[in-house]
C-alpha cells in the first residue's frame, strides 16, 4: 500500500492459507463493478443470484469502512463459496506522541470507556516489527442500538523501532463465537507477519 510519508511505502501482511482471504482493492475508484467481479469469482456458477447481491453487498460494506479508517491494507477471511467469517485491517493511528510507549498505550486503552463484554484482555507483547499492545475484547457493533451484534476481536497496537513516532492498529474482527481462540492465534499470526519496506 502507497504512503505518502518518504520513511516506508508499503505494508505487507502474509495471509496464512491465501486462497481463503479476499484482499481488499482499496484502490479502485469503482468499488461496485469491483464488488460485483469478486462477487462473480468467489461463489459457484449456481448459487442464487441473491446470494451473488448479498455477498457483493457485504464486501462493499467492509470496503467502505476500511477506506474510511484510512486502511493502509484490509482483508476478508472468506473461504471459497462461503460468507464473510472475519475481517482484518492495518491503519496508521495519528496524533500519537512521539515518546509513546506501550506503556502509555495499556494506559490509555485501559481507562477506555467501551462498551465491552466480559474481560478485556490486555498484554504487551513483542513483535518482529516493535514492541506492542495486544487487546482481545467483545464489544457491541451499535452501541446505541438494540438490534448490532457482538463481535470479538484481537488488535496490536504496534510502535515500530525503525519508524519512531508512528503507531499502527492491526485488527482481526469476527462474530462466531465458537471461532474464537482459533483466530486468535490467527491474529497473533498476522500481526508477527506484519512488515513496512
Amino acid at each position: 500500500m502507497t504512503r505518502m510519508a518518504t520513511d516506508w511505502s508499503e505494508c505487507r501482511v502474509e495471509l496464512p492459507a491465501p486462497h481463503n482471504w479476499l484482499v481488499l482493492d482499496l484502490r479502485t475508484e469503482d468499488p461496485e463493478t469491483w464488488a460485483r467481479e469478486i462477487a462473480d469469482e468467489h461463489l459457484a456458477g449456481d448459487s442464487r443470484p441473491e446470494l451473488y447481491d448479498a455477498f457483493a453487498t457485504d464486501i462493499l460494506w467492509y470496503w467502505g469502512a476500511a477506506r474510511r479508517q484510512n486502511a493502509l491494507c484490509a482483508s476478508l477471511l472468506t473461504p471459497p463459496d462461503a460468507p464473510v467469517l472475519a475481517s482484518y485491517t492495518v491503519r496508521e493511528i495519528r496524533g500519537l506522541p512521539e515518546t509513546a510507549t506501550v506503556a502509555s498505550l495499556r494506559a490509555e486503552v485501559g481507562e477506555a470507556e467501551g462498551p465491552f463484554f466480559g474481560t478485556q484482555l490486555l498484554e504487551e507483547v513483542d513483535l518482529p516489527l516493535g514492541p506492542a499492545l495486544r487487546v482481545q475484547r467483545m464489544e457491541p457493533t451499535a452501541p446505541e442500538s438494540s438490534s448490532g451484534e457482538i463481535v470479538e476481536g484481537v488488535a496490536h497496537y504496534v510502535l515500530p523501532t525503525r519508524f519512531p513516532g508512528t503507531a499502527l492498529e492491526c485488527r482481526l474482527l469476527w462474530s462466531s463465537p465458537g471461532l474464537g481462540e482459533a483466530l486468535a492465534k490467527m491474529a497473533d499470526e498476522l500481526a508477527e507477519s506484519l512488515r513496512l519496506t
